[in-house]
């Protein structure tokens, strides 16, 4: 035991006097216990030495990808950078199911490009330093961005003070959560709305809005902005606008009411009119039938035989 005990305590003085520190131990394992610098913790110390030298030829060391979170386009290719804190790793890569090339390398650092991420996925990076192998795995996130926004704006003509509707789509977009579609007439926010899940396939998103006309609305372009943000993930904040659409705006020139009114009175004296016309032609007739002819030609040749007189 004592001798076992003096060949570790040999290495360790002999590892100490390379790195340039003290002697912490006797110089020789046949020293006596006793005689040593720690006088009766010298067993205690043999211990302790022993324990750390164990597994001292062992190298302990990182591995670290960049970037850490990652999002991309679906069909793109994306730059990835494997590196080590070892100093003189034995090998080292990248593992994949994707197609890859290596930009270039050096001893504690390898750059790769992946090609055509069409979904989700792992990738591993490794690297080997003292027989000890260490790695890291990335997850690759897929996203659909909003490459159309399409709005629709009805009726396109209205009258002041009367609702339309806008309604706005964005088609084939993923993922949700994140996605921010907002109404804008002019650069003056009308509506937006925020939203949630976790779905990754594509989908429609669509937002619907009722409000009011007025007189200013007809100087003014509308349009939907679609805004996906995805740098807590790793991406970046993607944006997409729809064409701008006009909307007719005309002030009423009475409004229903007073239509209504002005028909009602002038059917009334229509046919006030008319009745009084009727009575006039019914009375004239009937005079007629009584005479022979009308008052008023009666009337006129009497008074044309007074003149003659």
């Amino acid at each position: 035991m004592v001798t076992v005990l003096g060949r570790h305590l040999m290495r360790c003085r002999l590892n100490a006097t390379r790195e340039g520190g003290s002697r912490l131990f006797p110089a020789s394992p046949r020293t006596p216990l006793e005689m040593s610098p720690f006088g009766g913790w010298g067993l205690l110390s043999a211990f302790l030495a022993l324990l750390c030298c164990t597994g001292s030829g062992e190298e302990a060391f990182e591995v670290r990808m960049w970037p850490e979170q990652l999002m991309v386009e679906s069909g793109e290719s994306q730059v990835i950078n494997c590196s080590t804190t070892c100093t003189q790793p034995n090998a080292g890569g990248l593992e994949t199911t994707l197609h890859k090339t290596l930009l270039e390398e050096q001893a504690q650092w390898k750059l790769y490009e992946v090609f055509n991420v069409s979904q989700d996925t792992d990738v591993i990076c490794h690297f080997t330093c003292s027989g000890k192998q260490e790695s890291r795995s990335l997850n690759i996130s897929v996203f659909y961005p909003p490459k159309q926004v399409l709005l629709k704006l009805w009726p396109t003509l209205v009258a002041v003070g009367r609702s339309f509707t806008i309604q706005c789509r964005v088609p084939s977009v993923a993922p949700l959560e994140g996605l921010t579609v907002t109404l804008l007439r002019g650069s003056e926010i009308v509506y937006n709305q925020t939203f949630v899940g976790t779905t990754l396939s594509p989908q429609e998103a669509m937002v619907t809005h009722n409000t009011t006309a007025h007189r200013e609305d007809d100087r003014h372009n509308f349009s939907c902005r679609a805004e996906m943000d995805l740098r807590s993930r790793g991406g970046d904040l993607v944006h997409s606008v729809s064409d701008p659409q006009a909307l007719d705006v005309y002030e009423p020139a009475q409004d229903n009411q007073t239509v209504i009114i002005i028909t009602v009175v002038s059917v009334l004296l229509f046919l006030f009119v008319t009745s009084v016309l009727l009575c006039f032609v019914f009375g004239q007739q009937w005079h007629q039938r009584r005479t022979g002819t009308y008052g008023v030609q009666a009337a006129w040749r009497r008074l044309r035989w007074a003149y003659r007189a």
